[in-house]
């Protein structure tokens, strides 16, 4: 019969200082990993704003994001401002993706910063920041760690050639009901693949060539309600939604145009109480 042994007390002391030196490692890459994305984000802010003082915004600007993304070439985010008639654009910014900057959008007369929502792809763990622009030229700053891999180099779906004939088809959506004196919330939908160059063509296992949107032009009655700059970071099939001083009647006019330089324009009548 084999005698019943127990750990002695310098077999204990060996497994707790193991521990402990597993807990002061994990710690130690931790705040390596923190200070390189601390000088990820410097060498961005430098690259995109040049000099220009950037301040903490948490008191003017929210960013809205999942802790962890269900779906990393399709993460929803939302930006909000506490002042929005002194927001002239907004800014979201993806540290670690390919091509960082995410989108850059404009308010014009018509349009009205108090939020946008837009889908993104997100390439592996990052800090997402959303900054913005003052009419006066200030720039404010806030930022979320969110937890998403592999959202770059993902499939963008069944995209044959009989797909592709309906790129650039648009769809409008109002959301919420019409209030008299507020600004209306729109989504914007384009039929468009924004194949960033990193995806595989399952049928010949090479990489499908780039093609993406560019920009977007929103107008209501010919004035001015968002410009949109924008690369590779956006999701498959794009969904902007912003908000618009809407009249009862009128025309909201669309043009987009892709890296291939393709433009794709449509037009949505607006009916009582802009619907």
């Amino acid at each position: 019969m084999i005698p019943h042994q127990t750990e002695t007390p310098k077999s204990i002391a060996l497994a707790a200082a193991l521990a402990s030196a597993l807990l002061l490692s994990g710690a130690a890459a931790a705040q390596d990993d923190e200070a390189a994305r601390a000088a990820r984000w410097n060498d961005l802010a430098q690259e995109i704003f040049g000099t220009r003082h950037i301040q903490p915004g948490d008191a003017q600007i929210v960013l809205e994001a999942p802790d962890r993304a269900e779906d990393a070439a399709l993460v929803p985010i939302t930006i909000r401002v506490q002042n929005p008639k002194d927001v002239k654009s907004l800014y979201l910014i993806i540290d670690d993706n390919p091509a960082p900057i995410a989108a850059h959008v404009i308010f014009g007369p018509a349009g009205d910063p108090q939020s946008l929502k837009l889908r993104v792809r997100v390439n592996q763990y990052t800090y997402m920041h959303a900054i913005e622009e003052t009419v006066g030229g200030a720039l404010h700053e806030t930022h979320r760690f969110v937890k998403a891999s592999g959202g770059c180099s993902a499939p963008s779906g069944s995209y044959d050639a009989q797909a592709l004939t309906e790129i650039g088809k648009m769809k409008l959506r109002w959301l919420g009901e019409p209030q008299e004196g507020h600004a209306r919330e729109a989504q914007l939908l384009i039929r468009h693949p924004n194949f960033n160059g990193m995806q595989r063509d399952e049928m010949t296992q090479g990489y499908t060539p780039a093609r993406f949107l560019k920009s977007v032009d929103v107008t209501l009655n010919g004035e001015a309600v968002v410009h949109l700059d924008s690369d590779i970071s956006l999701a498959a099939d794009p969904a902007i939604t912003f908000n618009v001083n809407a009249p009862d009647k009128g025309k909201l006019a669309v043009k987009a145009r892709d890296s291939d330089n393709a433009l794709f324009e449509q037009s949505f009548d607006l009916g009582p109480g802009g619907s």
